[in-house]
C-alpha cells in the first residue's frame, strides 16, 4: 500500500475527549488503504500503556514526551520567535527530525496533519506530495473569545495568540491541498476569512461510536439514581469546559434546585482545574476527575447538559450522551454543528432561566425519555463514524488499479 504521514498533536487513545476520538476514528480509516506512518506526543503518563494499541495499526511510529510543566515554559520562546505560543507548546526536537526523515527518505503520497498546531512540523519542507490539514475548528475564533472575555494581563496574550493563530491558519489554507474542518457551519466561517481558498475548503463532520455509546449495554449506577442527576462530561482544565461547569454549578444549579431540592451536578472528566475542584465544596456538586469509563455517568443520568458559552465545532459530550439516549440541555453553541431539532431531539437553552427550567422539567414531567429516544435515533440515523468520514473519499482513496489517482 501507498505510504501516508500521519502527525497528530496527542497519542490518539484512549478516546476520551475530541482531540483524540476524532484522529483515532480518521487513522482507522486511513488505515484502509495507506501504510501509516504515525507521529504524536504524549502528554499524559496514563496513556502510554496504550501506545502499543495504536502501534498495532501503523507501520511506523514516533512518539514524543511532552512534560506539561516543562512544555507551558519552553512554548513563551514563541514571545521571542513571534510565533504562536500553541505550536511551540507542540513542538518536539525529535520528533522534528523524525518527520524529516520520513518526508526525506519514505517520500509518502499523502501527508495528513490533525490540528493546526501540528502543521508547521511539515509547513517548511518541500512539497512532493498531497497535503492534508484537518484543523477541527477555527482555532482562532476561541482564540478571540478569550480575548474578549478575559481582562487583565492574560487579555493580552489571548490577543496576540489570536493573530498568530489566524496567520498560521491562512498559511496552511494557501500551502495544503485542503483544509477540514468538523462541521459545515465551521468550514463557511473559515471560508468567510480566506475567501479565495473556499474551494480548498470542507466540513467532515464527526460522528459517534453508537455501537459503544449504546443504551441496550448495562452499566452499573455510578450513583443514586434515585436522585435527580445532571452530568457534564469533559476535559475538565479545557477553559470553555471550565467556564461552562462554573456558570452551571455557580448560577444555574440553585435556580434549579429551589424547585428540584435533591438535584445534583456531576463534572466528569480528566484533570479539573483548581476552579473546577472548588466546585465540589458546594451543595450538590460533585466533582470526579478522570475515571476509566463516562457511560455508566451519562447512562444513569437525569440528563446530560452542555452549558458552553465558548464553544467550537462539534461537542462530543452532546453525541455521546445523544447516542445513551439521554436528553440533553445545551445552549446555542453546543449545538452548533449537530443536525438535531430543538424540542425534539435536544432541549435548547441560552439563559440561566431557560436552563434550569429545562432541567426542571426532565426531572418532574418524566418526558426525557422521549426526547432521549428521539436523539438515539437520530445518531443512529445520521452520525455512524462510517458515513461521516467518506467525505474523505474523494481526496484520499486510491484509485483503482490502472488509473490515474486524484487525491486532491
Amino acid at each position: 500500500m501507498p505510504d501516508l504521514l500521519f502527525l497528530t498533536q496527542r497519542l490518539p487513545y484512549p478516546p476520551i475527549k475530541g482531540e483524540k476520538i476524532r484522529p483515532l476514528q480518521i487513522l482507522k480509516y486511513l488505515t484502509q488503504w495507506y501504510d501509516v506512518h504515525l507521529g504524536c506526543l504524549i502528554d499524559d503518563p496514563a496513556d502510554a500503556q496504550h501506545v502499543d494499541t495504536i502501534r498495532a495499526m501503523c507501520r511506523d511510529m514516533h512518539v514524543a514526551a511532552l512534560d506539561r510543566k516543562v512544555a507551558k515554559l519552553m512554548c513563551l520562546r514563541g514571545l521571542v520567535t513571534g510565533e504562536s505560543l500553541s505550536v511551540t507548546f507542540f513542538r518536539d526536537r525529535g520528533l522534528t527530525r523524525w518527520v524529516r526523515d520520513v518526508v526525506e527518505h519514505v517520500r509518502p503520497k499523502v501527508i495528513f496533519v490533525n490540528s493546526g498546531n501540528m502543521a508547521p512540523y511539515v509547513l517548511d519542507l518541500p512539497k512532493r506530495e498531497a497535503r492534508i490539514c484537518d484543523l477541527a475548528d477555527v482555532d482562532s475564533e476561541k482564540w478571540r473569545a478569550y480575548s474578549e472575555t478575559t481582562s487583565g494581563p492574560m487579555r493580552l496574550v489571548y490577543r496576540r495568540e489570536w493573530g498568530k493563530v489566524a496567520a498560521l491558519e491562512r498559511r496552511i489554507a494557501d500551502e495544503f491541498d485542503v483544509s477540514s474542518f468538523v462541521s459545515d457551519a465551521e468550514a463557511a466561517l473559515f471560508a468567510s476569512l480566506i475567501p479565495e481558498r473556499v474551494g480548498h475548503i470542507r466540513g467532515v463532520s464527526s460522528g459517534v461510536d453508537h455501537r459503544y455509546f449504546d443504551p441496550a449495554l448495562d452499566h452499573a449506577p455510578a450513583f443514586d439514581t434515585t436522585l435527580p442527576t445532571y452530568v457534564f462530561t469533559g476535559t475538565m482544565d479545557y477553559p470553555p469546559n471550565v467556564d461552562a461547569v462554573v456558570w452551571f454549578a455557580t448560577e444555574i444549579l440553585p435556580v434549579i434546585r429551589r424547585t428540584v431540592p435533591a438535584a445534583r451536578f456531576y463534572i466528569v472528566g480528566n484533570g479539573p482545574s483548581a476552579e473546577v475542584r472548588r466546585l465540589a465544596s458546594i451543595a450538590g456538586v460533585f466533582v470526579t476527575g478522570r475515571v476509566p469509563d463516562v457511560r455508566p455517568y451519562l447512562a444513569h443520568a437525569t440528563a446530560g447538559v452542555a452549558p458552553m458559552r465558548i464553544a467550537r465545532g462539534i461537542q462530543n459530550k452532546v453525541l455521546e450522551a445523544m447516542s445513551l439516549g439521554k436528553a440533553v440541555v445545551l445552549t446555542s453553541g453546543a449545538l452548533e454543528g449537530i443536525e438535531a431539532e430543538p424540542g425534539t431531539d435536544v432541549l435548547l437553552a441560552d439563559t440561566v432561566e431557560d436552563f434550569a427550567a429545562g432541567c426542571c422539567r426532565l426531572a418532574l414531567n418524566n418526558d426525557g425519555a422521549a426526547i432521549g429516544t428521539a436523539a438515539r435515533s437520530r445518531i443512529v440515523r445520521d452520525y455512524d463514524w462510517s458515513a461521516r468520514l467518506r467525505r474523505f473519499d474523494d481526496l484520499l482513496r486510491p484509485a483503482p488499479a490502472g488509473r490515474a489517482t486524484e487525491t486532491v
